[in-house]
């Protein structure tokens, strides 16, 4: 029998301000909605991208997105002992985060920081994988914009979003190594491909290895954006792009359970959904507990 499922998400407080703060929270539940709890409130820095390790949850605090502020946290799975890693200025404004326990590495993206990080567990040995722009004027661009990101330790492939304008239709996804070739700097690797152009407004990924699928939320407009969509790769790129979930409100949050064939996924109006792999039997586990935006799950033990 497979141990239930554990979801963690994120709400960022926007309708919950106290003396002039956002009340951000870390929130789970169990796989059916059940048990749902408080992690650790008082995130006033505005949560973001969220992983988890079978001793840690790390999420990422994006902070004032017109300042170099951001930030990453770890603390344990009851709550306690909650401390920084990435300290705030590391990262400008840190998106959806991976992590790969295996390898002990965090994989994230900074979007107003235009670029793509790693680092160990600890916080230590920062690298930036990929940089879309480095003056004020690139900023400025949201096509450089880096959000979601997902990590395949097995294939060495690194995936990500750049947004675009808010519901702009000029997303895009992207896929590089794991790690940049000999001699070539973040800026202009060689082997950066793009995989996808014109999306509404593409935010967060999570990746099934086994079968080589992406799955993606896009927070654009419909009737291709406030979708989940699933896409299918091969060496060469993108076989084939296929949306499972329409009608969300400002999708966000996503997450895969491959082991039950399940997905989870969340959107900004506060509702936290759950459906098949291939989009069907889809059924709402919360409605209006916040303003959500990135989450994960885990197998309890």
């Amino acid at each position: 029998m497979c141990p239930p499922t554990q979801l963690y998400f994120l709400d960022v407080g926007l309708s919950n301000m106290q003396d002039g703060h956002f009340q951000g929270r870390i929130l789970t539940s169990d796989g059916d909605g059940r048990g749902l709890r408080t992690v650790l409130g008082d995130l006033h820095a505005v949560p973001d991208g969220i992983a988890i390790t079978d001793s840690h949850i790390f999420y990422t605090l994006m902070g004032n997105p017109k300042k170099n502020d951001g930030s990453i946290y770890r603390v344990n799975l009851d709550g306690s002992n909650n401390q920084v890693i990435i300290k705030e200025g590391s990262t400008f404004t840190p998106k959806q985060l991976q992590v790969v326990a295996s390898h002990g590495k965090l994989y994230w993206c900074d979007r107003e920081g235009m670029r793509v990080f790693r680092a160990n567990v600890d916080g230590s040995a920062i690298e930036v994988l990929v940089t879309t722009g480095t003056t004020d004027a690139d900023r400025l661009n949201e096509r450089n914009w880096c959000v979601g990101i997902a990590v395949d330790p097995v294939r060495r492939l690194l995936y990500w979003t750049q947004k675009g304008p808010s519901k702009g239709s000029a997303g895009r996804l992207f896929r590089a190594g794991l790690d940049i070739p000999a001699g070539e700097p973040s800026h202009s690797r060689s082997d950066i491909k793009l995989l996808l152009d014109g999306l509404p407004e593409p935010i967060d990924l999570d990746l099934d290895s086994s079968q080589n699928v992406l799955y993606l939320s896009d927070r654009g407009d419909p009737p291709f954006g406030n979708t989940i969509s699933k896409i299918i790769l091969s060496p060469e790129g993108v076989v084939r792009k296929e949306i499972l979930i329409r009608k969300l409100h400002e999708a966000i949050g996503l997450t895969l359970d491959v082991e039950k064939q399940t997905m989870y996924f969340a959107d900004l109006n506060g509702s936290v959904y759950k459906s098949n792999m291939d989009g069907s039997d889809e059924v709402t586990l919360f409605s209006e507990i916040g303003d959500l935006t990135g989450m994960t799950c885990v197998s309890a033990s």
